[in-house]
């Protein structure tokens, strides 16, 4: 299978756990659970552009990943520091989770009479008295 890679910022992926996640070399992806066979890997083998993660996954998956058809979950191993806010995790896989197809919204009924609507408020009248001057 011939892998294209995609890179994506560890800000992106990571979210609240970039400042607390240790460097990688390689892990597994899955794809909507870890129990399936992986569909690649992911590293940090960019070298200058180090902040990123390399995604290399088949050509339709990149494709889908970059364009936000997927989520992440990770599978990850927190060290044993006391204090849980300062703990390092390490990364074991990266699992890509398809987002739910979008719906498109049905027709709106239609109205008939466009002018009978009902108003959204009570309306306002006002009532000027006339003012009759009879000489």
């Amino acid at each position: 299978m011939k892998y294209s890679p995609l890179s994506i910022s560890r800000r992106h992926v990571l979210g609240d756990l970039y400042a607390r996640c240790e460097h990688l070399e390689s892990v597994p992806v899955y794809l909507a659970d870890v129990a399936t066979e992986p569909i690649g890997h992911c590293d940090e083998s960019l070298g200058i552009y180090a902040d990123a993660f390399c995604f290399h996954l088949s050509d339709d998956d990149c494709k889908k990943l970059s364009t936000g058809n997927f989520t992440f979950s990770f599978d990850y191993e927190a060290s044993t520091a006391a204090d849980a806010r300062s703990r390092q995790v390490t990364l074991r896989s990266i699992i890509l989770n398809p987002r739910k197809a979008y719906e498109k919204p049905g027709p709106k009924a239609h109205n008939p009479l466009p002018w009978l609507k009902k108003p959204k408020s009570k309306p306002l009248f006002f009532v000027f008295p006339f003012l009759c001057v009879f000489a």
